[in-house]
């Protein structure tokens, strides 16, 4: 039987990652500078980028490894172009077609990339190598940054009309939501979805906290609400959606393995999960291979990651 007429479930059963790859997908949580596989991006570079490691839990490691060696790459000609190329590559090999990529609204002040010069590589890219997908555009703010710093940053992006919704990220301690209020607001008044990471190292807490204050639609990772009943069935009453990273979340050392990470028990408790690539620069797995690591984990049965399937799809 050809790949393409083979069902998601039967696939995942047969180990067939290459079937599985041929099965459209979503890609909900992806920051499009660290989209493409390294292997592509060393094929431009000439040599290969120093593999990330986390020394330790937590975001930091990540920032390191992107000041220390991903920085000085993107510094060279062209090198913001074969980023954007290689995250399509990898979106369309794994079968992706809806894709909710980010691009970082403050990057290009620091690598001298002017929003005309983001907005049409994310266009020709799109075009030339995926446009089967559903891309849907995402602007992405660290939420480090002062909230003037970003408005400023961001109102350049929304004269494109092109993006269709925002995220804040980094340190999820950085400053106070409350002073996001402003930004969410006025995001929501351009027609943006509002996303925001928060749970990825924090509790339950702070990902309710985050929906609240900021009016969430949806949220990046958000597995730290797993400690929560209350927190869980709050967020399955209100449909806030989850896209989660399940080797994301190992590599940074939040969660030990697929085989005790919490999307389990936030799709046990009626939350609505999706499963995303993250960064596949950096981690090294695309959609695909995640949702066969969850299966062979026994974590879940094929029919239910079909189920979460279908979820970044609807």
């Amino acid at each position: 039987m050809p790949a393409n007429k083979v069902s998601f479930k039967t696939a995942l059963q047969d180990g067939d990652l290459k079937a599985i790859r041929s099965i459209p997908k979503s890609d909900l949580h992806n920051h499009c500078m660290l989209g493409g596989k390294a292997s592509v991006i060393n094929r431009f570079y000439g040599e290969k980028l120093k593999p990330f490691r986390a020394d330790k839990m937590g975001i930091e490691p990540l920032n390191r490894w992107i000041g220390e060696v991903y920085a000085p790459f993107m510094k060279r000609p062209h090198a913001f172009e074969k980023a954007v190329e290689a995250a399509f590559l990898q979106a369309k090999q794994d079968g992706i077609r809806v894709l909710e990529m980010s691009m970082d609204g403050f990057f290009g002040s620091l690598f001298n990339v002017s929003p005309e010069r983001a907005v049409g590589s994310l266009k020709h890219y799109h075009t030339l190598v995926a446009p089967e997908i559903d891309f849907r555009p995402e602007l992405g703010f660290p939420k480090t940054l002062p909230l003037r710093t970003i408005l400023k940053h961001l109102e350049p992006f929304l004269a494109f009309n092109y993006f269709r919704s925002i995220d804040l990220y980094d340190d999820e301690n950085g400053q106070p939501l409350e002073n996001f209020r402003e930004l969410y607001r006025f995001a929501r008044k351009e027609g943006l979805k509002l996303k925001a990471h928060a749970g990825e190292f924090g509790d339950a807490g702070s990902v309710k906290k985050a929906v609240e204050i900021l009016e969430l639609e949806e949220v990046q990772h958000g597995i730290g609400a797993a400690d929560s009943p209350d927190v869980m069935h709050w967020l399955a009453a209100n449909s806030i959606r989850l896209n989660v990273c399940p080797e994301s979340n190992i590599k940074l050392k939040r969660v030990k393995s697929y085989k005790t990470h919490p999307i389990r028990i936030l799709f046990d408790h009626g939350v609505k999960v999706t499963v995303n690539s993250d960064d596949a620069l950096l981690f090294g797995a695309g959609v695909s291979e995640q949702f066969l690591r969850l299966y062979r984990s026994g974590l879940f049965s094929a029919s239910e990651l079909e189920t979460i399937r279908l979820n970044g799809l609807s």
